[in-house]
């Protein structure tokens, strides 16, 4: 796990240097489109991206959906970008299929797109992905909670806590990991919901917040009062499933695992909310495509992806200060100092 890190981080620097010799990218302007502008996750990439904008030079706008799942107002930001010229876009995509077409459209105008955490579906149809290996993020939980578990993991009552009806990428590498580090066969590793193993309860969606978090729990906990073990999309949603298990006394009784790593997100596990969380890097994300869009903007050069991957590889740290034996992580401490960096 450290060696991936350390792997991405010297990525990364590598990356640095190619770009670190771009000039003040004057005239040139980018955008940002995220899901929404509330999760703090977000929150943290537009802060990279704007802090490297201004940096560089580059005239940076930033577009967001109204909630997670907001896809028309993701092609309107599209829309916006391509009429105001920008040179290049940075997205995380609520519908990573449907806004393809659209994402073709800027490429068509010349605009350099690079999607940002969530792979476009297919990933090539961007022209560069910087993200975590979500699908390693969701095996790091899987195997802790395995092996938090112990031999009780083979009775395990499993319950996961989606993302939307969609399923976009992100959501699907998250719950899929999750599943063949736990020992669960996913089936169809593309698709959520095909398993067949019993120890499942069932899936429901949460569109990534607190309040989708706490309504998918409930609806959990009606299917089995006994669910034992939740996968969450990430640490907001966590948070909801903990005040929906806290409100029946049963937040003591069951084990929740997540994907962020965010500040509240590692508070949260130093709380004892969530057992562990796999730690990605949205700031280094954002900072590394406004780098990019600059670099092409200076003589046409696209960014490569990490050595064997299909992506360009930011990192990702299990986190939590119950380490399980076999699983490389790193303790609550640590994680705050890198917490979103």
């Amino acid at each position: 796990m450290r060696t991936s890190v350390i792997a991405a981080t010297l990525g990364a620097l590598a990356l640095g240097v190619a770009f670190g010799g771009t000039a003040q990218a004057a005239g040139v302007s980018a955008c940002l489109i995220t899901k929404t502008d509330t999760n703090p996750f977000f929150v943290k990439m537009k802060e990279g991206a704007a802090a490297k904008a201004a940096e560089l030079g580059v005239d940076l706008k930033s577009y967001a959906g109204k909630v997670d799942g907001d896809h028309d107002s993701q092609v309107a930001a599209i829309e916006s970008c391509i009429a105001d010229g920008a040179k290049g876009i940075l997205i995380a995509a609520s519908d990573t299929k449907a806004i393809v077409d659209q994402v073709k459209k800027a490429q068509d105008a010349g605009i350099l797109v690079i999607a940002l955490d969530t792979p476009l579906d297919p990933a090539t149809a961007a022209d560069a992905t910087f993200a975590t290996d979500n699908l390693l993020a969701g095996k790091l939980i899987g195997q802790w909670a395995a092996a938090t578990l112990g031999d009780k993991a083979k009775d395990a009552k499993i319950g996961f806590l989606d993302l939307t009806p969609s399923q976009p990428t992100v959501d699907v590498l998250r719950d899929q990991g999750f599943m063949i580090g736990f020992g669960i066969d996913p089936k169809d590793p593309n698709k959520i919901g095909d398993e067949d193993d019993p120890r499942i309860v069932g899936h429901d969606v949460t569109n990534g917040n607190e309040e989708g978090g706490r309504t998918a729990m409930e609806n959990l906990l009606q299917k089995d009062p006994d669910i034992n073990v939740i996968h969450t999309i990430n640490e907001p949603a966590a948070v909801g499933a903990y005040e929906a298990l806290k409100a029946v006394g049963k937040e003591k009784d069951v084990l929740i695992v997540s994907v962020d790593g965010g500040c509240p997100g590692v508070k949260s596990v130093a709380e004892g909310v969530i057992g562990a969380t796999s730690q990605q890097y949205p700031l280094l994300m954002a900072s590394l495509g406004i780098e990019a869009i600059a670099q092409y903007a200076k003589d046409g050069t696209k960014p490569k992806p990490t050595e064997g991957k299909d992506f360009f590889d930011t990192g990702v740290a299990l986190v939590t200060d119950k380490p399980a034996a076999g699983v490389e992580s790193i303790d609550v401490k640590t994680g705050t100092d890198k917490c979103w960096g």
